[in-house]
């Protein structure tokens, strides 16, 4: 029963099966959702953390290995990410408690200038569906919001964002002002303008062209 269960949630959110009254995908519509099955799983005394692990971290896993080999696109993974959001609300209570133990924190922000959030906004959902905790400070974050918050969460990982070619050279005067405070931070940068070398010659320690590369470099330093 319990495994049957797990199967189903992983299934809802490869699939991006939001709830019962989701009509998506067409072939699932009238079907319990990501969200129903959660409630069943954990009323069915299934562990939080098995949830976690081998059914949402096993789902997003799909997703983006389907993403980076152009098999779904965008619209698909924000479905799934949807589907393991709606899981994860059930989830949340065992975290602040301490029941489930998460793989770090991760702070998440657009560069100061730029106003758009789907990108960081879809990373920022399939990192903590992949086993962490994500502190999403927006769009248009500013130096100081990120210092800051690195001094409140010692040990984090940064990520910064940007969509535009204007509003990407802002990103190192964030990470230049971050590694004064805490050289051992780790950041990481994403954003459709970017590339490897940039990350570079900015001092970025990752580079993530897509969210799967993004998660696959969180959970290498994270090991």
């Amino acid at each position: 029963m319990s495994l049957e269960l797990l199967e189903k949630l992983s299934e809802c959110v490869e699939f991006g099966k939001i709830n019962q009254a989701s009509p998506y995908p067409p072939q699932m519509k009238g079907q319990s959702g990501a969200d129903e099955i959660t409630k069943e799983a954990l009323e069915a005394g299934i562990a939080p953390s098995d949830i976690l692990n081998n059914a949402l971290i096993t789902a997003m896993n799909k997703v983006g290995q389907k993403y980076t080999e152009n098999k779904i696109f965008v619209p698909q993974m924000l479905l799934s990410a949807k589907a393991m959001s709606a899981s994860m609300a059930h989830l949340k209570p065992f975290f602040a408690s301490g029941a489930v133990q998460r793989k770090g924190k991760f702070i998440i922000g657009t560069v100061f200038g730029d106003l758009h959030d789907i990108g960081k906004n879809l990373f920022g959902m399939m990192v903590e569906g992949a086993g962490w905790e994500v502190i999403d400070l927006g769009i248009d974050v500013k130096i100081e919001k990120f210092v800051e918050t690195v001094q409140q969460n010692p040990g984090a990982v940064v990520g910064i964002s940007a969509l535009l070619t204007t509003t990407m050279v802002n990103m190192k005067p964030v990470i230049d002002a971050i590694k004064a405070i805490s050289p051992d931070t780790k950041i990481i940068v994403g954003g459709a303008p970017l590339s490897s070398d940039f990350a570079s010659q900015i001092g970025a320690d990752g580079y993530g062209k897509n969210p799967q590369e993004g998660i696959v470099w969180l959970d290498k330093i994270s090991a």
